[in-house]
């Protein structure tokens, strides 16, 4: 396993990370297996896991705090707040009334006194900077943070946020945490740019794409039904941008094949192989889609391969720009739009 220091913070983190969404109801994944993907990660070496508290509306951060408990200190431990917990329209967002509420929930959950990361799950426009930096910056002072950092925002809030942060002297965002893989790379052009310019670690999710660079989906072969249920348009082979995402996977697994190399290891290894990506986080479903993860702790490409992928998926593109999830919420709701 690699290390690397966390942006600025000093702080080293394994370069796969842990991801908890599939704990729970999402993944169907039981206690006994969190907890044994759990055992098997930390052997492995990773140290860093990170869940959020609207996976399985709370039962994600439960089902770690079980798995962790009695070893808190040898984990990097992170969770998220911001998306709606329920219908109650203050169950949500980053002002400072709910963040400082779910965070003691959070923590109740995990069964711990405090995070080493606590992130703003999605950008919240209906809350200025100010306000919520200066919330996570109490709670960093009251001990129950250590640092805090965004997800999935675009590259000019984050931007915004490092000014706030100077201007007020409040805490900043340490980390950013964006979606990229080799079928997404739209972060090259913007956020990676960014986050490197401020020195915030960059902790990716969705390497694997969803599963459309494990291996399992390819041309002629079924989708499997977990995943169709789950997602049923993101594997709708009849919708061009799956259609793509299909033909690039085709040529992508000759690139895999001709390195000795599985499409896992080739996914993974690309996103850690980018300068400004501290680490990739893996969501495995069971202990044996975590053991083919960790098989790819120590791969790295050659410049070759990453030219050959250059090739299929250009530099800075997505080959699905509407699950970038970071779209400006005017162009979401014409009421942002209309006077």
């Amino acid at each position: 396993m690699q290390y690397r220091t966390l942006g600025r913070t000093g702080v080293q983190v394994s370069s796969l990370a842990l991801g908890a969404m599939n704990f729970g109801s999402i993944g169907r994944t039981t206690q006994d297996d969190a907890t044994a993907i759990v055992d098997a990660a930390l052997e492995a070496g990773v140290n860093l896991i990170d869940t959020a508290d609207m996976y399985g509306t709370g039962e994600s951060e439960e089902m770690v705090g079980k798995a962790i408990a009695g070893r808190r200190d040898d984990i990097v431990l992170a969770t998220k707040a911001g998306m709606p917990m329920d219908d109650e329209r203050n169950h949500r967002g980053a002002s400072r009334r709910w963040l400082v509420t779910e965070l003691d929930n959070s923590l109740r959950r995990l069964g711990v006194d405090h995070v080493d990361l606590y992130q703003i799950h999605r950008w919240d426009p209906a809350t200025s900077d100010e306000e919520t930096l200066a919330a996570l910056t109490d709670l960093q002072r009251a001990g129950k943070i250590r640092y805090f950092g965004s997800s999935t925002f675009p590259a000019y809030r984050i931007v915004e946020a490092q000014w706030a942060a100077r201007q007020q002297r409040l805490g900043r965002y340490v980390t950013e945490q964006p979606s990229y893989s080799i079928l997404q790379r739209g972060i090259e052009r913007d956020v990676l740019p960014v986050t490197e310019r401020y020195g915030l670690g960059v902790l990716a999710w969705s390497p694997l794409a969803s599963g459309w660079l494990s291996g399992a989906v390819r041309a002629g072969r079924e989708i499997a039904t977990h995943r169709s249920a789950f997602m049923p348009e993101r594997f709708d082979t009849s919708l061009p941008a799956n259609r793509a995402r299909l033909d690039a996977v085709e040529r992508l697994a000759e690139v895999a094949d001709g390195a000795g190399l599985t499409m896992i290891q080739l996914a993974l290894g690309f996103v850690t192989a980018h300068p400004g990506v501290t680490s990739a986080l893996i969501g495995p479903r069971t202990p044996a889609h975590l053991h083919s993860q960790l098989a790819a702790a120590d791969t790295v490409l050659s410049a070759d391969v990453l030219d050959a992928i250059d090739e299929i998926v250009a530099p800075g593109t997505d080959l699905a720009a509407h699950e970038k999830f970071d779209t400006p919420p005017a162009l979401l709701d014409p009421a942002l739009r209309r006077r």
